[in-house]
Formats: structure tokens, sequence, C-alpha cells
């Protein structure tokens, strides 16, 4: 199965046009159609501020969301320029963000999206939860471009961190057109002493999965503490040049607030190549 439609999500940040490029590529690489989508998340104004003045903002931030979708909409036809092959589509929602994209994900086999940049929400126009909340309620594989380096290469060295739970299981599905095309596959297990699925060797059974679908991959194991795993994932994706990192996201809601598992929370913040997550 290859992915046969695309969703890239853009934003006013500066780092679109790097998501943009990818998502061009890859649509490229499997004759995919390409969904542009401009999204912002909705304005939140306080309770306190009078109507009149509230009314003037919205009027503001309307006028800001427009030029900003001009902006994103002629990135995206430059870049239809330089690939002139694919096939692409434009769309601009005045909705919330997290609402729109969700909805066209519904109807894409994969999500890119752009990595939260601390403390820079308000440049990009997006909620600060906006990234959490989106790859856990998606129900799509979300690609997540780092804000900071290029990645022309994604996809070729890949690491896939597997611990034979469900959600690793389906990132490893719908990460399977990438795996295929990948120059090395290197499948790794952090060992944290607890019981598990995994069976009577760890990823033995992952491995095996992945060359009934063509793909060579190596198994590597780690002993590793559960506070460790997102940063010695980060330290072992550097040491081997990884430029895709492949895992499943964890998290649920507690008390009317997102609690992500410490090793997404810990990638989504501090990532340095693209990561495929599903959940």
């Amino acid at each position: 199965m290859d992915y046969r439609t695309i969703l890239v999500h853009l934003d006013r940040g500066a780092r679109r046009s790097e998501r943009l490029e990818l998502a061009f590529t890859l649509a490229d690489h499997y004759d995919a159609h390409l969904v542009g989508l401009f999204a912002l998340s909705a304005a939140r104004i306080p309770s306190y501020v009078r109507a009149d003045t509230s009314a003037a903002l919205i009027a503001a931030q309307d006028r800001l969301r427009a030029e900003a979708a001009g902006e994103a909409e002629a990135a995206f036809r430059a870049a239809m320029a330089r690939h002139h092959g694919v096939k692409a589509e434009w769309r601009v929602s005045n909705g919330d963000a997290l609402g729109a994209v969700r909805l066209s994900a519904r109807y894409s086999d994969l999500v890119i999206a752009g990595q939260r940049e601390r403390d820079a929400e308000d440049d990009a126009g997006l909620a600060p939860e906006f990234v959490d909340e989106l790859v856990l309620s998606c129900g799509r594989p979300v690609l997540f471009v780092p804000y900071a380096g290029r990645f022309p290469d994604t996809g070729k060295r890949v690491l896939v961190a597997w611990n034979a739970s469900s959600e690793a299981a389906r990132a490893v599905a719908d990460a399977l057109p990438l795996l295929a095309r990948a120059e090395s596959v290197n499948v790794v297990v952090f060992e944290t002493g607890r019981a598990g699925d995994h069976g009577e060797e760890p990823g033995a059974d992952a491995a095996l999965y992945l060359a009934r679908h063509g793909v060579r991959a190596t198994v590597s194991k780690y002993g590793s503490r559960d506070a460790d795993i997102g940063s010695q994932m980060l330290s072992l994706a550097a040491d081997v040049g990884a430029d895709l990192i492949v895992m499943g996201a964890y998290g649920h809601s507690r008390m009317r607030e997102l609690v992500l598992g410490g090793a997404t929370r810990t990638i989504l913040e501090s990532m340095t190549a693209p990561v495929l997550m599903s959940r």
C-alpha cells in the first residue's frame, strides 16, 4: 500500500517552506494527491475585553489571517511550479486549526505538520496544545517536521521505536510505504525490565513482520528506564544518522488536561529529525 492522499498543514510560521518541500517530494514519490491546508487556531479573547474592543480585535485578526493565507498560498503554488508533476490542491479554513486538520485528515493517508516551536505559538498562529491534540485525535499518522534543520533525504535511514504496544504496531503499519523505500531500517527495543508482549525474543517478530512486507530490518536492544527512553531515542538517532523516527504516540485526558507519555513528549519537544507518529 502506498500513500494516495497526503495532507500538509500550513500556518503562518517561517518553517512552512521546509514542510512544503517534503510534502511535495513525498507526493511525487508515491504519485499521491497532495492537499495543502491553511488553518490557524481560533483567536482567544479574554472575557473582560469590552464588546466594541473585541469586535475590533476580531476584525484585525481576520485581516492578519487573510494576509497569512495569501502568503501561504503563494508559497504553495511556487512549490507546485517546482514540482509540476504533482497533483495538488489548495484549501483555506476559517475555522479552528485542530478541527479543520482533523476533518481533512479523515480522507488522507498521511498528515504532515510542523513541530511546535517553544515560545513561538503566536508567530505560527497555533494554540500551544495543537500538536499534542492533533497526533492523539486525528486518526491518521502524522509526520512532524522539526522547527530547525533541512531534511532533503527523509526516509533513507529509519529508526523504529518498538515496544510491542498497539500504538507502535499502528505506527509501523502506517509507515510501511516509507520503510519499503528506506536504505536501512533499525528496529530499536528499549527494555525496561517489565514483562511485555514481545514474545520470546524482543523485536524479532517485528523484524519478521517487516520482512514479509519486503523490508529488511536490523534489531537493536537497549536497557532503559521509562524516563530515559525519549532522550535515548534522540541520542541513538544522532549516532546512526537516522533521518526518520517511527513511533507510537501515547497520551490520555485527565481532568480536562492532556497528559502525554514521557517519550512522546520528549520527542515532540526535542526532535532533531522528522518523526512519524501514530496512535
